[in-house]
């Protein structure tokens, strides 16, 4: 496994689709870029062409090696939760053309690696991610829950990779 890895997270919405992209190098993250998709103008149809098109645009340029996403929570409204379901297809399927391994994470799983509770608060993700990654300000909400996702994976993989050499030492692979 190389020592370099580079993350595109997304946080999904039917409106407003969160992007955030991290380097990896050890133990440690860089900030590269993030940002939000608007999808707000035309019928739902049209709003999912523009995520495809823009996580398209962004993984084009960004070229990650993976791609960590929320998963969808339950909703009390089910519509919302079918629209945000489809958002996330869309900026997945945006993907597949570039052959990038996806993973998923909860909205727990994610504030959880981030803030070290899993009911943290958007503005408790907004500082954890400015602190993290020594940002001069606060990104956008949906920004940073990208970021913290992109994060979620990069703490994820290194713990696993850590786990996986301790467990060479001892002989167990």
């Amino acid at each position: 496994m190389t020592d370099h890895l580079r993350i595109l997270g997304i946080d999904p919405g039917s409106r407003l689709t969160g992007f955030g992209v991290l380097d990896f190098a050890a133990d440690s993250a860089t900030y590269v870029a993030s940002g939000s998709v608007r999808s707000v103008d035309g019928e739902f149809a049209e709003r999912l062409k523009q995520i495809f098109d823009a996580i398209s645009q962004i993984v084009s340029e960004y070229r990650p090696d993976v791609v960590a996403i929320e998963t969808v929570f339950v909703h009390r409204n089910p519509g919302s939760a079918l629209k945000l379901g489809h958002a996330r297809s869309a900026a997945i399927c945006a993907t597949f053309e570039f052959d990038v391994e996806v993973f998923e994470y909860s909205p727990r799983q994610i504030k959880q690696a981030v803030v070290g509770t899993g009911s943290a608060t958007k503005e408790q993700i907004q500082h954890m991610i400015r602190t993290m990654l020594a940002l001069d300000g606060d990104p956008s909400p949906d920004a940073a829950d990208a970021l913290a996702t992109a994060l979620c994976h990069g703490n994820r993989r290194r713990l696993q990779r850590r786990l996986g050499d301790q467990a060479a030492v001892a002989g167990l692979r």
